[in-house]
């Protein structure tokens, strides 16, 4: 029974289900869902160019990239896809950085992209040992994709020494 002062409760419509099915929690995510990425087929997929930009002893900074066609001059480009890993990267970059094999070589790599506001920002998504050991945490295993990477960004690697970290 309503007090002196209180409104009788009325009781309400239940709601109807939502459109599309049954309501309640979403279902369990799947374990390729948490992958967040899909394997490319290499033979069926074109490559992209991803520009890579290495300096020895840190990243280059946001201004390096400020205009267009000004770049640094220290540019290789690789022909790869969005599952290729910072460890597959390291190797490449390997190739034509002599630095970058010495034992005690860190690559850190960071992604280049414009902002909302057309500036570029340089960020860091991960880094690899030269040769990697138990020892060393290593982001090796993280795919271009799984780190966000979109086509057009470009690839700084900064190759330090153990020393450096």
């Amino acid at each position: 029974m309503a007090g002196v002062g209180e409104a009788p409760r009325r009781q309400g419509r239940q709601l109807p289900p939502a459109r599309g099915g049954p309501s309640g929690p979403p279902p369990p995510p799947s374990s390729r869902a948490a992958t967040r990425f899909e394997p490319v087929d290499r033979e069926k997929t074109c490559p992209l160019l991803l520009r890579v930009f290495t300096k020895i002893g840190g990243h280059h900074t946001d201004a390096d990239f400020a205009v267009r066609g000004k770049e640094p001059k220290d540019e290789v480009q690789i022909y790869t896809w969005k599952d290729a890993t910072l460890r597959e990267l390291t190797d490449l970059v390997k190739e034509v950085a002599p630095e970058a094999r010495r034992r005690d070589a860190i690559l850190s790599f960071a992604f280049v992209y414009p902002d909302k506001h057309g500036r570029f920002v340089v960020k860091e998504v991960g880094r690899t040992s030269s040769y990697p050991n138990g020892r060393w945490p290593d982001s090796g295993g993280k795919a271009l994709a799984e780190l966000s990477f979109q086509i057009g960004d470009y690839l700084d690697v900064a190759i330090l020494g153990r020393k450096a970290i």
